[in-house]
């Protein structure tokens, strides 16, 4: 069987699977899926009206013929990104996939639907809420990502390294515990589906292609196959995201931020840290 048949039989099997589960394991999420996300980020990272936790992977693939270096990232090989939100279930709620692997996460953020419809109010989020036992006034409901994020009053950031005091200090570990879901997300899905443990020898629309079946299986076994087994292991997985660049502060992402550092700090807010 020659090269580019079995190219079309795997991009045609792909892109089957894709459509096939994408509305029932990735579906556009609803308010009350939101508001349940949000219920697992408290009880599972102590982290209030979080949504979900953001980060991107660089996909390994060979050097596209002329590509120059727009799939060339800061860690000195070819890939592409898969941007993806994920909740408390390592689940991935949005998708973003194909940016080019020199492209900073902030920057494809931006560019992405999942970027755009969270800052124009398209995704059904909740309106803001107190914070448990706050009597106000509501802060609004967050996506927590790293330093690779521009900081806004919809996505959280953790305070520069550099100076820390005790508030920025249980901010950053609140933060980190809430993040680390979307580290275990891509840790259990590369090690799932083990074509992403070297480079991929397609296209890249190709690989776009794998990718989006790869992310559709990977919540259609989280949904219905994952054991508590299974999820004892998670944690020991290397994590597969990536750090790229520093994003920018927002004037309103910096007063958020510091709303709930002073939460986590007070005594409605804190919990033991170990």
């Amino acid at each position: 069987m020659g090269t580019s048949t079995i190219a079309g039989v795997v991009r045609a099997t792909c892109s089957a699977i894709w459509m096939r589960l994408k509305a029932s394991v990735l579906p556009h999420p609803t308010r009350q899926q939101w508001l349940d996300i949000a219920q697992g980020f408290l009880e599972r990272a102590q982290f209030p009206i979080c949504i979900g936790a953001l980060d991107g992977k660089h996909i390994r693939v060979k050097k596209p013929p002329n590509s120059g270096s727009q799939y060339y990232n800061y860690k000195h090989f070819f890939s592409v990104v898969l941007l993806a939100l994920a909740d408390t279930n390592y689940r991935f709620i949005i998708v973003d996939i194909g940016s080019y692997g020199s492209t900073a996460d902030a920057r494809i953020f931006r560019a992405s639907r999942m970027g755009r419809w969270l800052q124009s109010n398209q995704l059904d989020v909740p309106q803001p809420a107190n914070l448990p036992g706050s009597t106000g006034p509501p802060a609004p409901y967050v996506v927590v990502g790293d330093e690779g994020f521009a900081l806004s009053s919809q996505l959280m950031r953790p305070f520069p390294r550099r100076g820390l005091d005790a508030k920025r200090r249980t901010f950053n570990y609140r933060l980190s515990r809430a993040r680390r879901f979307v580290e275990c997300a891509f840790g259990i899905f590369t090690h799932k589906w083990r074509v992403f443990l070297s480079p991929i020898q397609l296209a890249p629309q190709n690989v776009n292609v794998v990718i989006k079946a790869c992310v559709v299986l990977h919540n259609y076994v989280r949904t219905y196959e994952a054991t508590p087994d299974e999820d004892a292991q998670v944690e020991s997985l290397p994590s597969g995201s990536d750090t790229i660049q520093l994003g920018r502060s927002g004037l309103a992402g910096l007063r958020v931020r510091d709303f709930f550092a002073d939460y986590f700090l007070s005594p409605i807010g804190s919990f033991p840290s170990h």
